[in-house]
């Protein structure tokens, strides 16, 4: 004998099946099987009314607009190693390593840039989610550029001295606002450390993860150059 469903456990049986007949194309009646008649599926109102769309509303379709911004703290009233945009009306921040030549390493300046969109990102009132990204489809971040390290580590003659790359990842992991990482392409050494630090990140088809570390770590026991201790 049938167990009748109760009126909570029939709701959930509408939202899982309306959930699933969303994102089923609706068949064409011009084609008819020769064993049954055309099925027409049709979206149940259930799923528009549960929490999400009740304080969100409908997702909207319509193509983002981005706007550029410019963030003056004083000594640099543009950027040159990120793009920093906002999008209209949508409450979402958007920053670019803008390095691609370099596989978007960051420099000195690089780190300074950074530092300043994710300060005006934090106090704007109207941005509730940053995206991170880099330019470009061959590399999200490859880390510290490598062209720019001396005996004193990373340093950038014509601006700071210092990388000060941990200043920003404690920023990032601090930020009271959800930051996502979209890598595409490369994400090694300092690049991978900063998707780390994200609170979610969203991976393409060719995004590869990896640290130097431990290959560096290796080629030493194979050369038998002792490495250094751990304190």
């Amino acid at each position: 004998m049938a167990q009748k469903l109760s009126d909570k456990e029939l709701y959930s049986v509408r939202r899982r099946m309306a959930s699933v007949a969303n994102h089923l194309m609706v068949p064409s009646p011009a084609a008819p099987s020769s064993k049954c008649d055309p099925v027409e599926l049709v979206p149940i109102a259930a799923s528009m009314n549960d929490n999400y769309h009740k304080v969100h509303g409908n997702v909207s379709n319509k193509e983002v607009v981005w706007r550029n911004v410019a963030v003056s703290d004083g000594s640099t009233k543009d950027f040159t190693d990120i793009i920093y945009q906002k999008a209209v009306g949508e409450g979402i921040a958007k920053i670019v390593i803008n390095r691609p030549e370099r596989r978007n390493a960051f420099r000195p300046q690089t780190v300074k840039e950074l530092i300043a969109a994710f300060t005006d990102a934090r106090d704007d009132s109207s941005v509730g989610v940053i995206i991170l990204t880099g330019k470009g489809t061959k590399a999200f971040c490859s880390g510290g550029d490598q062209a720019l390290r001396t005996k004193d580590g990373y340093a950038d003659p014509n601006d700071m001295g210092r990388l000060n790359v941990l200043d920003l990842q404690v920023q990032i992991r601090r930020l009271p606002k959800p930051v996502i990482a979209m890598v595409a392409g490369y994400a090694v050494g300092g690049g991978h450390i900063l998707h780390m630090v994200c609170d979610l990140t969203i991976a393409a088809d060719n995004a590869i993860f990896g640290q130097t570390g431990p290959k560096v770590e290796a080629l030493m026991q194979v050369m038998e150059v002792p490495s250094c201790p751990v304190w």
